[in-house]
């Protein structure tokens, strides 16, 4: 169930996005923030490539473009490449979820210590529905498009 929910999720920021250009993904739409789409595409695969891969799986890769844990977790990486990297780790995502022996699974954290896969569900699901809100409140500023999620 936290699974599917969590892909839902991953589905409304998809469904946000669709049909933009990489210019309209690239663009503050909102000032005075310089918050883009493609900034928060990439903010949610550096999201997922920290709690799937480094956390649980325990995999030693590095940020795609985070200095260091938290500066700004890829809200100021590049448009043009946010998109593939968040589809990539969401796909591996979906693998070590897939391979998990159960949600007790758990992972070590740098600064919080053990969590289950069952709580960085939860924390993902937070995470996209957060910023969702955020993605629709740009989209709506490039063009006007409402968003079209059916629930």
């Amino acid at each position: 169930m936290l699974a599917a929910v969590l892909e839902t999720q991953r589905d409304v920021l998809a469904m946000t996005c669709a049909g933009l250009s990489e210019a309209q993904m690239a663009t503050p739409a909102v000032p005075p923030s310089t918050l883009t789409l493609g900034g928060l595409v990439g903010h949610m695969a550096e999201v997922e490539r920290a709690w799937f891969r480094r956390v649980l799986a325990g995999e030693d890769v590095p940020m795609r473009w985070s200095r260091f844990p938290g500066d700004d977790f890829g809200f100021d990486g590049p448009a043009d490449t946010a998109y593939d990297a968040w589809y990539e780790e969401s796909a591996r995502s979906r693998e070590i979820v897939a391979a998990a022996p159960g949600l007790e699974a758990t992972g070590t954290h740098p600064r919080r210590g053990p969590v289950s896969l069952r709580w960085i569900l939860c924390h993902m699901i937070e995470e996209y529905a957060r910023h969702n809100g955020h993605a629709e409140v740009l989209r709506a500023a490039i063009d006007g498009v409402p968003v079209t999620v059916d629930r």
